[in-house]
């Protein structure tokens, strides 16, 4: 190789401008907002031949805050007038400037980064403080904070380093409690990014209804099934044994009556929303039941699952005969069904995401890379990842760094 090829390599260490001992300015230009403050700022730099280190810019309520970090320029005397011609610049455009003389870059985050989701209803001052107090005692800093959404709730992203996910969720989970605000914390880096199967418990989760206690109305048994129901998903009976005394009392129910459950069912509020969007974002999708696919097929169907499993209502001679065909979906077989659906999609069961509310659904939430309570009863708040008190499924977005914006700006492009 000639020397003039050698020369011509890329050096393996660059020189960063910005260096730890390099001499920077940081520009702070604030005020009211409006087109061309970032260009004009820049071009003003332009004159003095620096380089641009950092920027982070924010507009809040129609007031911008612009910070550039940039390399002090070379010459006696430059500096000095750089700050008289950015100073100058900002008055002639109605802004304030302030530039603050230091060395090197950002100081290195801490190890450990997460992301925190918080979620509000509303999210008040006090809350955040709260928040923001449980983080710093842990160790841990606030690097970012950006708002996902004002509406149907307040949710905020915090971006944090210097503390472990674990722990930090740990510390957060009794303070969300206690203030009555949903925190999610998980673990920043491309894993976060990869998340491409959600599966989701159905009755009292992707719809409003207990499926069974909607059969039971039209057997005339509604209350007796309702008592089971809810004693099951308070974790209070084994499942299967209660899932065989329901569905015995609908026997001789005729097959008629499934067309009208699926006409009765409701969607949670949010629910297309966040399908729609999972789908457009890539994700693959799917349901597990301790209900029945008499109901969940029609609902694959019109929301266009990619995977979906329950229970069988046996039904001969066009009657319901009181009992289910086939293996029973109860809390193990969701877990299990889980990892069935993350091998057939290819996805890593690290990358995936499931959503319930009973305990029926403990072991699926736990085995998934992220588990989200949905307005759960508190033995399952209190096992899952994170937990969703409000009710509109669609927040779970958030939880995955979508943020309002995005969905409606998808949503006006179809």
């Amino acid at each position: 190789m000639s020397a003039s090829q050698t020369s011509s390599q890329p050096s393996p260490h660059p020189t960063v401008p910005g260096g730890e001992d390099d001499p920077t300015l940081l520009v702070k230009i604030f005020g009211k907002d409006r087109p061309g403050i970032t260009a004009g700022l820049f071009d003003t730099l332009a004159a003095y031949g620096v380089d641009v280190v950092d920027i982070e810019q924010v507009v809040t309520r129609g007031r911008i805050t612009l910070c550039a970090l940039v390399t002090q320029p070379a010459g006696d005397g430059s500096e000095g007038s750089l700050r008289a011609t950015v100073h100058s610049w900002a008055e002639s455009v109605k802004l304030q400037a302030e530039i603050i003389s230091g060395r090197g870059d950002n100081r290195p985050r801490g190890v450990g980064r997460s992301h925190v989701t918080v979620l509000g209803h509303p999210l008040t001052a006090e809350s955040t403080a709260a928040i923001a107090a449980t983080i710093a005692r842990g160790g841990g800093n606030i690097d970012r904070i950006f708002r996902l959404a004002k509406y149907p709730v307040t949710a905020v992203e915090f971006e944090v380093s210097g503390t472990e996910t674990a722990a930090l969720r740990t510390a957060l989970a009794p303070e969300a409690a206690a203030l009555g605000v949903d925190v999610a914390v998980v673990a920043s880096g491309l894993q976060r990014r990869a998340q491409r199967l959600v599966v989701m418990d159905v009755d009292s989760t992707l719809i409003q209804d207990e499926v069974i206690e909607l059969f039971a109305a039209h057997a005339g048994c509604e209350e007796q099934v309702a008592e089971v129901t809810a004693a099951a998903m308070r974790g209070e009976l084994d499942f299967e044994q209660s899932l065989h005394a329901r569905v015995r009392l609908l026997e001789g129910l005729d097959e008629s009556v499934v067309e009208k459950v699926r006409g009765e069912v409701r969607l949670t509020p949010g629910a297309r929303t966040l399908v729609r969007t999972l789908k457009r974002l890539g994700y693959q999708v799917g349901v597990v039941s301790g209900g029945f696919t008499q109901v969940t097929d029609d609902l694959g169907e019109r929301l266009g699952l990619d995977f979906a499993a329950a229970n069988t209502l046996e039904v001969v001679d066009g009657k319901l005969t009181g009992r289910v065909t086939g293996e029973v979906v109860d809390r193990a077989g969701k877990a299990r069904l889980l990892r069935r659906f993350a091998a057939e999609a290819g996805v890593p069961l690290a990358q995936t995401v499931a959503i319930g509310d009973g305990a029926n659904d403990l072991d699926m939430l736990n085995a998934a890379g992220l588990g989200v309570a949905f307005n759960a009863k508190p033995l399952v708040r209190q096992a899952a990842h994170t937990a969703v008190n409000v009710p509109f499924l669609d927040t779970v977005l958030y939880l995955l760094g979508v943020t309002r914006e995005e969905v409606e700006a998808a949503d006006v492009q179809e």
